[in-house]
């Protein structure tokens, strides 16, 4: 009854189930909403860590005594390192040559006299820097053992460190230290981005290769409801998509969430409409499926991956680059999905981004709605 009197409801209903019926028969488009979340997750939950575990530490001591043994006893107890010893510091820079250790901690014979004496008794380090990342890493945890061990030596001899700073450290929203806490949320921006970018233009492509899209032009369709009406069904997906990842990011791998539901789900839902808004306008410049997909990739997914923040920190970026991120969606979600997971409601950071989202979101909807005409040309 209702459908007869507003026949626009009538279409765009028909037109939503027509889309859902084309998803349910497509194995490739249930794939990308729900599979592709799952290997990624899994890929970079389990097999993906930024954080250095096991590094192969190769230790000389040239004048064995219970200082130098208590002092490697402290990097043999430490989870970040798997040491080994060498007699002379020549067998130690053949196997950091060869990549059998990949640092080198060096206790000359005058160390412990040195240190009893109440002298300068330096450690030399010797750190292969090819992975610049993980030799400051490495470097920093040496450091870290180094002082530590230092602090317990002058507590045990009763003689105070001579020492110009104290170092107390208090680590916020990720007291573990861990990647995994950081790189899971940031995964769920770019499963997004995949679903509602990648499917949407190449579904929509695909409709024009068929011959598809001038059925629905003869149809009495206005735009705004065809817009609509492919735009709705995979909003669905992709949210669906999402519960899905956010899901199994709690539960499977004890991402802890700290922010308010309903405020991931706004900004989730505007970020997806983004997303589907961007492939939408892919497909429309393309109209070919291979195509589609190639461009999807490479201006949404590749951004996504790279400029975010999700893996690289933005403010380590050349300024230029820093500038360039500006432009990228996902940067802001990104931004948005590690404090709701880690911090919590921190409405200065959930505002800003959420802004950002919302005037792309009016820009790409301008865009696609001049773009979009029931003309075949």
């Amino acid at each position: 009854m209702i459908h007869k009197r507003y026949p626009a409801l009538m279409r765009l209903s028909g037109l939503i189930r027509k889309e859902m019926w084309q998803i349910i028969r497509d194995p490739s488009s249930i794939g990308i909403a729900f599979l592709m979340p799952l290997l990624l997750l899994l890929l970079f939950g389990y097999g993906v860590s930024l954080d250095a575990k096991d590094i192969k530490l190769g230790i000389v001591i040239e004048k064995p005594d219970l200082t130098t043994q208590s002092l490697s006893g402290s990097f043999e107890r430490s989870d970040y390192f798997k040491p080994s010893y060498f007699t002379t510091i020549q067998q130690a820079q053949r196997a950091l040559e060869e990549r059998k250790i990949t640092s080198i901690l060096w206790l000359r014979n005058n160390f412990s006299k040195q240190l009893i004496a109440g002298q300068d008794a330096p450690i030399s380090v010797l750190i292969n820097s090819v992975d610049s990342n993980q030799a400051h890493i490495t470097k920093g945890y040496i450091q870290g053992v180094w002082l530590a061990w230092l602090n317990q030596y002058s507590t045990v001899q009763g003689k105070p460190l001579p020492l110009p700073v104290t170092l107390e450290q208090r680590v916020w929203f990720n007291a573990a230290l861990s990647s995994r806490m950081f790189l899971v949320p940031g995964i769920i921006a770019i499963i997004m981005t995949l679903i509602g970018s990648l499917l949407t233009a190449m579904v929509v492509a695909r409709e024009w290769e068929r011959g598809t899209m001038e059925a629905l032009m003869a149809t009495p369709l206005r735009m705004s409801e065809m817009l609509l009406g492919k735009l709705i069904p995979y909003f669905i997906l992709g949210m669906a998509g999402m519960f899905f990842s956010v899901a199994l990011a709690i539960w499977l791998f004890n991402v802890p969430f700290l922010g308010s539901f309903w405020l991931l789900t706004v900004s989730s839902a505007l970020f997806m409409l983004v997303a589907l808004l961007i492939g939408l306008l892919i497909s429309i410049l393309s109209k070919n499926q291979f195509v589609a997909g190639q461009i999807a990739i490479l201006v949404t997914f590749l951004p996504a991956f790279i400029l975010s923040g999700f893996l690289f920190d933005i403010n380590s970026m050349p300024t230029a680059i820093q500038f360039i991120t500006h432009i990228v969606p996902a940067r802001y979600f990104v931004a948005i999905l590690q404090t709701l997971f880690l911090a919590g409601d921190v409405w200065p950071v959930i505002l800003s981004n959420l802004a950002a989202l919302l005037i792309m979101f009016l820009f790409f909807f301008a865009i696609v709605w001049r773009k979009s005409y029931k003309r075949l040309d």
